[in-house]
């Protein structure tokens, strides 16, 4: 799958939508919107993260062999396992996964701060299924692990799964568990209660209602002793939802009698100042008041990464040369084969720039911030402006090594491809254009939320809403009063926020140079909508009932305060009741204005979520790879 191609059409759809239902009629404002929408501004460009690497640790197999680990852990945690017939294939451990294996070993307890594509889990199931075989299945539930979400928990039971159930007749292996999480059927809660198994995986929540309600009652007394609490994902516990989640711990440890109560935690990778040992110091001292019980320092375990193509001197000469050669050539393209597309300089390149780089102020390997390819910043200028290739001849080759690092042939010892990456697409919602308080040719438009044009406080920026039939702009404003009752001060505020109330009066600003709202009567009959009028005595005029309604005429200055300077405006009053442009009008039941306006944030998060998603499954539909 090409995914900088699937990222481009998931693009241009979305696009499409939003701006299908945004018409605007000023040209100028027209032109501006379109140059932004063109150039990203909603959908910058997508960010590249390299998975790095990891120094290898020891085999299961040969923690069995040192009586680390029980004798059935070579049979469960093996790889490529399929089925009920299919043994797999020996599994090697990430160096930090051995470490917490080791550390959970002496009965401590201990975080795991390690980045995605870990394998975080690993570092946990493997102690407690461990804790389950030495002391014998069936013996109540001896491991709670905790998720911040049930999609978590969701996923992690299907790779418990492959490990506790394939390989083994009828794929009932010698560790139980289950999924308890509120949304199992009532006959599976039933059958969980009757029979607790081995592990038990919930959310923080569900955990809070075990202790309380009384139909989970065996659930309690099953876990009486409890060994293991895991806390996954442990940076998401914070304030005081952090609060409830420490003092639940606690409740916990004291409703189970968990003397012996090894508290494990897995979290992103630390981020902090100081030192290394200094953030792990700082992890430890929270996770301390977190658990209720000792955390050292020394148990928050890193991740330890490694290079996987031959460290090179990027700003060496000899390497530059051999590098443009390398990509100024299209017809040149990445090795298939694992150890040579990791000698190829491109791939030391894109390693160092996507995936790892030494720590300031120690030789200590961590990841790489992520980085676009293209644009101003992007990793294609810096090596265009190293090679002298052109940017667009650096953005096809760094596509196509990256994602050649997923199907080069790996040799047996590799468990990942050198390059296995994440495309970050951010999408906004979209705000809306917002313009000074002047004449078309002179006032400042801009997409960018702010309160005064940059470097000028004089003059305020008002959000502007267009009519959908005909795309004339208007200023969305609140009316308040100032210590002048007579006069008014024009404020922004959002379309959804009709009502009036002591704050002001809640309305539109219109201007227009080319169809200027009249101030004669009779002109303004003409321009009304034909309902808004009634014949007396031979004569049209306004009826009594819409007299309030009709536009107030206004002078506003740039500063949005009415005053003798400025422009010639009309308010009118919330909700929109018709256009002074075109003269669509709207009837009484129609309060709201989300069907008559427009600006670019219009759509709501669900409908863009479900467009986003239904344009990914239609183009992975049109994958032939897949």
């Amino acid at each position: 799958m090409h995914i900088f191609h699937l990222r481009d059409r998931l693009i241009q759809e979305y696009a499409a939508y939003t701006s299908s239902f945004v018409q605007i009629r000023d040209q100028q404002i027209k032109a501006y919107v379109d140059q932004c929408l063109a150039a990203g501004v909603l959908w910058p460009e997508p960010l590249i993260q390299l998975n790095p690497s990891f120094e290898p640790g020891e085999w299961i197999d040969e923690l069995v062999y040192a009586g680390i680990l029980h004798t059935e852990c070579s049979r469960i945690f093996r790889k490529d396992k399929h089925g009920s017939t299919s043994e797999g294939q020996p599994l090697r451990l990430h160096r930090h996964q051995a470490e917490a294996i080791r550390t959970a070993k002496g009965g401590d307890n201990y975080i795991l701060t390690t980045g995605t594509g870990s394998g975080k889990s690993l570092a946990y199931i493997v102690p407690i299924v461990d804790h389950v075989l030495r002391r014998g299945s069936g013996r109540g539930i001896q491991g709670f692990i905790v998720y911040p979400m049930n999609a978590l928990a969701n996923s992690q039971y299907g790779e418990l799964k492959k490990f506790l159930c394939h390989g083994y007749p009828d794929g009932k292996g010698p560790v139980t568990f289950e999924r308890y999480t509120g949304q199992e059927s009532e006959q599976d809660k039933q059958r969980i209660i009757t029979n607790p198994p081995d592990i038990l995986l919930t959310n923080y929540v569900m955990l809070e209602l075990l202790l309380t309600r009384p139909r989970e009652k065996n659930l309690i007394q099953a876990a009486q002793g409890l060994q293991f609490l895991v806390l996954d994902e442990l940076h998401t516990y914070r304030g005081r939802q952090g609060a409830d989640v420490a003092l639940l711990v606690r409740r916990v440890r004291d409703a189970l009698a968990a003397s012996q109560l090894q508290c494990v935690g897995t979290s992103a990778t630390i981020a902090g100042i100081g030192t290394y040992d200094e953030q792990r110091a700082e992890v430890a001292q929270v996770a301390s008041l977190l658990f209720g019980t000792k955390v050292k320092s020394e148990h928050v375990i890193g991740e330890t990464l490694r290079h996987a193509t031959p460290a090179r001197d990027l700003s060496d000469p000899a390497f530059v040369t051999t590098l443009r050669q390398r990509i100024e050539d299209p017809t040149r393209h990445p090795p298939t084969n694992y150890q040579e597309f990791v000698k190829d300089p491109l791939s030391s390149w894109i390693e160092t720039v996507f995936g790892v780089r030494a720590e300031s102020g120690s030789r200590r390997l961590i990841r790489a911030r992520p980085r676009s390819i293209s644009g101003p910043d992007g990793a294609a200028q810096e090596l265009s402006c190293l090679t002298n290739v052109p940017e667009s001849r650096c953005i096809a080759a760094l596509q196509e090594g990256l994602l050649a690092g997923y199907t080069c042939e790996l040799p047996p010892e590799e468990r990942f491809p050198p390059f296995a990456f994440r495309l970050h697409q951010f999408i906004s919602r979209g705000d809306t254009v917002y313009a000074s308080l002047e004449r078309e040719e002179e006032r400042h438009i801009t997409i960018q939320r702010q309160q005064y044009v940059p470097g000028d406080r004089s003059r305020v920026l008002l959000p502007l809403v267009f009519c959908r039939e005909c795309g004339q702009e208007y200023y969305c404003v609140r009316a308040t009063s100032q210590n002048d009752a007579q006069k008014k001060e024009y404020i922004p505020r959002e379309l959804s926020d009709r009502l009036s109330d002591e704050e002001g009066e809640a309305g539109f600003l219109y201007f227009s140079s080319t169809a200027p709202w009249p101030i004669d009567a009779e002109e303004m009959l003409k321009r009304l909508p034909d309902e808004w009028l009634e014949d007396f005595h031979d004569t049209l005029r306004v009826r009594t009932s819409r007299r309030d309604d009709l536009p107030k005429p206004v002078r506003v200055g740039a500063d949005g305060q009415e005053g003798d300077q400025g422009l010639d405006c009309v308010f009118l009053s919330a909700p929109f009741r018709f256009c002074l442009y075109c003269g669509v009008s709207y009837g009484a039941r129609q309060s709201s204005d989300f069907a008559k306006l427009s600006s670019l944030g219009t759509e709501g998060r669900s409908t863009a979520t479900t467009i986003l998603s239904l344009s990914a499954i239609r183009n992975l539909r049109l994958d032939s790879d897949l």
